[in-house]
Order: C-alpha cells, then structure tokens, then sequence
C-alpha cells in the first residue's frame, strides 16, 4: 500500500523532470568517464587489447597489484579484528584521541601518508637512517608499498568490524565463559563466528581500495618498472609515454576488479538486511 508521502512523490508535477535532470548531471560525471575506458581498450580491437594486456610490464604491475591487495587485506582483517575487539571491550587512558587518530587515513591525503613514511622510513627518516646502514631499506621496495597500503586502508577494515563488535550481545560471551570457555575459545567460537560479514565487506574493501591506491604508493614505490611498479603507477607512466593502448587496457581490467567486487558488496549487504 502506498502511504501519503510516496502518493505525494509520485503526483509531483516536475517528477520527471527532476529525474531527467539529475541523469543528466549524472550521467557525463559518473557513466561516460567509466564507458569511456572501455571504448578506447577496446576500439583497436580484441586482439590489440590482449596484446597489450599481456605485455611485460601490464602482467608484473597487475600482478603486483593484486599481490599487494591480498596482503593488505590479510593484514589488515587481523590488525583491524584485534584493534575492534579491544576498542569494543576495553577501557584505557587516551582511548578517544586514538580512536580518531587511528581513523585519521581517511580523511589525510594519501600523498601526505606517502611523504611521512618516507620521513619515517625513509634513508634519510627518523628511524630508516639506522636501519640503512644494516641493509635493510622499506622504502622503494615491495615492503614499503605494503606499509603504505595498510596504513591507508586500516580504517575500513576498522569500521566494517567495530559496529557489529558494539551491538554484539555480551550474554553470549558471559554463558561462553560461564560453560568453562577462556577467552581464546570464546573469541574463535561465539565471536568471530557473528563477525564473518563485517570481515568479508571489510576485506573487500581493503582489497578495493588497495587495488586502486595511488598517492601513497608512488611516494614510497620510486615507481621502478617491474620492480615496485603498480597497476594504477603503470597506467599513469604509459599515459605519461604516450601509450594509451598499454594504459586503457590496464584500467579496464582494474575497472571490471572493481565492479565484481562492488556487485559482491551489494549482493551481501542486501541478504544481511532485515526483509
């Protein structure tokens, strides 16, 4: 049955051309840049987009993408449990102003994040002065990449798993601990059980964000080819060469990982909703 309100929407006399203006608006901002990729990795055809696919440097940046992607998401779905779970259970000193300090990688900007690794890990930083002389150098290399990305992407994980931990039921761990359960076993069996869809959408988009990070990555990376060349640092070096054929064919496959990824998002948030 419709009730006053949607019966008022729906006799709204501009109704469609509310509609029909906001397509508009929509449509060269948000639809024709994404159909944009596709035309140009595809107008050559078929067999030139493989070709450009399967290049050397296209194959090593899109797997080293997806290699750094999986890491971070294993990472952080573990740092970002742990910090949840103490956050949702724990009183100590200085829990708000770290609670906002540990969400703060959302709002900075991740070139900001790139630079103060660098001034943390760096050659010439804080602490990467006295790990050089010993060989071991994070910036530059794969490990610096990982850093970036998982200080970049750690509040998603955060904040797909926080919420469910705050509304989860306390009477579940109470009779859990009351049947004899420590702490380990109550954690593995009642707990994490009831976080598998907060992890999964959490992993997902760790695993999204990941993929596409730019900002931070070429910072940290030097963006040395097929050494710590990413897919989205690929694609910005082949625009910047000319190629666009070798570009367009990188950002395709980056776009398709990201429109499975955000239909798998959907299809999971609309069977965890109430019907």
């Amino acid at each position: 049955m419709i009730n006053p309100l949607q019966a008022a929407r729906v006799r709204l006399p501009w109704r469609g051309l509310l509609i029909t203006m906001v397509f508009l608006v929509l449509f060269p901002l948000l639809i024709m840049p994404i159909g944009a990729i596709f035309v140009f990795a595809t107008r050559d055809g078929l067999s030139r987009f493989i070709t450009a696919l399967t290049g050397e440097g296209a194959q090593f940046a899109l797997r080293l993408s997806l290699f750094v992607a999986l890491i971070t998401s294993l990472l952080n779905s573990v740092l970002g449990t742990l910090t949840a779970y103490i956050f949702a259970n724990y009183r100590f000193p200085a829990k708000r102003p770290l609670g906002i300090l540990i969400n703060l990688p959302v709002a900075i900007p991740t070139v900001v994040v790139g630079t103060s690794l660098l001034l943390l890990w760096g050659p010439i930083g804080l602490v990467g002065r006295y790990l050089d002389p010993l060989g071991f150098r994070p910036m530059f290399a794969i490990t610096g990449i990982l850093l970036a990305h998982v200080f970049v992407t750690f509040p998603y994980m955060l904040g797909a798993v926080k919420p469910v931990l705050d509304e989860l039921e306390v009477t579940y761990e109470e009779a859990a601990y009351t049947m004899g359960a420590g702490r380990l076993k109550t954690f593995w069996y009642v707990i994490l059980p009831s976080l598998r869809g907060a992890l999964f959408t959490g992993t997902l988009l760790t695993f999204a964000h990941s993929l596409g990070e730019f900002g931070a990555t070429v910072m940290v990376s030097g963006n040395l080819r097929l050494r710590t060349q990413t897919a989205p640092l690929y694609i910005f070096s082949q625009f910047e060469a000319g190629n666009i054929e070798a570009a367009n064919a990188v950002a395709a496959v980056l776009a398709i990982l990201s429109f499975a990824i955000f239909f798998i998002l959907l299809r999971v948030t609309e069977r965890e909703e109430p019907a």
